[in-house]
């Protein structure tokens, strides 16, 4: 029986195992279960004494590992096989997304790093950059054991007074560096803008750095699943996407591909967040911005919860991107607005079909499609006087195509009661 140590928050929480050939299996240790402060991994993982099936284990598990090409990239440099969710959880399971850690038996969560992290000077931080689309996550390098869902090549780094360094031996990362893909041109600059768009109109979302590092445009994002201690040591925050949440895995994050849905993703706020009163409204916000500059890739590994100081709320909004920016890419959203195939969804009856799948009040739901629509107007500007000269060329152009969505909205709006 191979088996690793799930940990949450630094403390033992229950085992993942596997029989050779066979599916994932994870139990709560009793001792987690007796304590009157426990919560469980996941939504879709209560905590119970009886162990849970493959089918319920892997969608929570399978959604802290990349995903597609980087995938299979970290599985041909670690050798194994890229089905195998355990064999790569065993080897880059340190640090995760939230809380979780996947440990094997003989490591100590508790102990401190074996030695600081490791700085990276100027040159250094240029061949790691360099090295990402060769090794995802700087898998197979000694001291790393990094993992992040997603497809794009990222790497968790720990900024202290403008420095970068490598989160050695499982210590907690402060920001995620997001390299652009010679295939997207202009992506860390659009997502860039995105996020301080979405902050600007009154969105929560993460802090983001756009940068030239070495010749690559990349994005430096703060990670809010990290909370800074009085120590300066990084502490986890627990989270999980709304896949995990569902009991989906993360190959069938897209509507399309039999995966989450709106209605469902509502209901999972409206049953699971402990303050469904803000979180509902606040989704609908970022579901209407999402529309707003055109990003039709918000399926629902892009939203998540997060589990902090005794609450389940709504995590903030991240791979905020305008995919209208390449032309090749679907404009079919990742979850359906009504019967609309495409992500320029602008009339009302769409949004009305919505609301009543969704239980969402006609006359609430429009009120903030007008709001929003008027609030990316007046803040584009002053976002766009912030832009970097480097990344400018992307966002200006980008800025106009908000502005011209968000007044196709407005004006739908103004036609309908």
């Amino acid at each position: 029986m191979n088996s690793l140590i799930v940990y949450l928050h630094g403390e033992r929480t229950g085992l993942l195992e596997q029989e050779d050939g066979e599916p994932l299996r994870f139990n709560y240790d009793s001792a987690w279960l007796a304590k009157p402060d426990a919560i469980p991994l996941s939504r879709s993982l209560p905590l119970q004494p009886e162990a849970f099936s493959a089918e319920k284990t892997r969608p929570f598990f399978a959604g802290l590992l990349p995903e597609e090409e980087s995938r299979n990239l970290v599985a041909k440099i670690l050798g194994i096989s890229a089905a195998n969710d355990f064999a790569m959880l065993e080897r880059i399971g340190g640090e995760c997304a939230g809380a979780v850690q996947l440990l094997p038996a003989e490591t100590d969560a508790t102990a401190p790093p074996a030695g600081p992290p490791r700085e990276l000077s100027a040159s250094e931080l240029e061949h790691v950059v360099a090295e990402l689309p060769r090794r995802p996550l700087l898998a197979g390098r000694d001291g790393l054991r990094l993992s992040l869902a997603g497809a794009q090549d990222k790497l968790p780094v720990l900024i202290r007074d403008g420095r970068t360094y490598l989160p050695l031996d499982d210590t907690p990362s402060s920001h995620i560096l997001k390299p652009e893909p010679a295939r997207f041109s202009g992506l860390a600059a659009n997502e860039w803008f995105a996020l301080a768009l979405a902050r600007a109109v009154g969105l929560d979302a993460p802090a983001a750095e756009f940068r030239i590092i070495g010749e690559t445009p990349c994005l430096l994002v703060a990670r809010y699943d990290r909370r800074a201690g009085a120590d300066s040591r990084f502490r986890r925050i627990h989270q999980e996407d709304f896949c995990q949440a569902l009991g989906f895995p993360p190959e069938r994050k897209y509507q399309a591909e039999n995966g989450p849905t709106l209605r469902q993703c509502f209901e999972l706020l409206r049953t699971w967040s402990t303050v469904p009163a803000r979180d509902v409204p606040a989704f609908i916000d970022g579901l209407i911005f999402n529309v707003l500059i055109g990003n039709a890739d918000a399926h629902a590994k892009n939203f998540s919860l997060l589990y902090v100081d005794g609450e389940r709320r709504l995590a903030p909004f991240y791979d905020l991107v305008s995919t209208l920016a390449w032309p090749e890419l679907t404009a079919k959203p990742a979850m359906k607005i009504g019967h609309a195939d495409s992500i320029d969804v602008f009339a009302p009856a769409e949004w009305k079909i919505l609301a009543r799948e969704t239980g969402l009040a006609w006359p609430l739901l429009r009120e903030r499609l007008f709001l929003s629509a008027r609030a990316v107007q007046e803040r584009l500007d002053s976002v766009l006087a912030q832009a970097l000269a480097p990344a400018s060329a992307t966002v200006r152009p980008l800025g106009e195509t908000f502005r011209a969505r968000a007044r196709r909205m407005q004006s739908a709006l103004a036609t309908i009661p």
